[in-house]
């Protein structure tokens, strides 16, 4: 809460610092916060402190996008190197197949691959 503080005449009056924001920006509009006196005698250094508040700004928005890009990048490259797993897979898979298919017509053996799955006897 506000402290009161109070006048020769003895009425109370809250600080004006502390009471609206309002009244905090037409003091500094008006100089009687911050004069004109300071950013004259300190332009350099405020021009410093704006500029590397804009390159820390630039900084941070360029480091998110890249986070952004690599995140999907990797997505990317998970999925691709699923698919390239299950072509090698597939790919394996054909060239046994085709190699067991020229060995036994090399041999001269009357086996054929089965067209449907094996299935288990069970005796109750």
């Amino acid at each position: 809460m506000a402290k009161k503080k109070t006048k020769t005449d003895n009425t109370p009056v809250t600080d004006s610092l502390l009471t609206s924001p309002l009244k905090v920006a037409s003091r500094v509009i008006r100089g009687q916060i911050i004069s004109s006196d300071f950013f004259t005698r300190h332009w350099l250094m405020i021009l410093v402190i704006v500029t590397l508040i804009l390159i820390y700004i630039t900084n941070k928005y360029n480091c998110l996008r890249s986070m952004e890009e690599i995140r999907s990048l990797t997505i990317e490259l998970e999925r691709i190197e699923t698919e390239a797993m299950r072509e090698r897979s597939n790919y394996m898979s054909k060239i046994t197949e085709q190699a067991m298919r020229s060995r036994l017509d090399s041999l001269r053996l009357d086996l054929r691959i089965q067209d449907q799955p094996p299935f288990k006897l069970s005796t109750k």
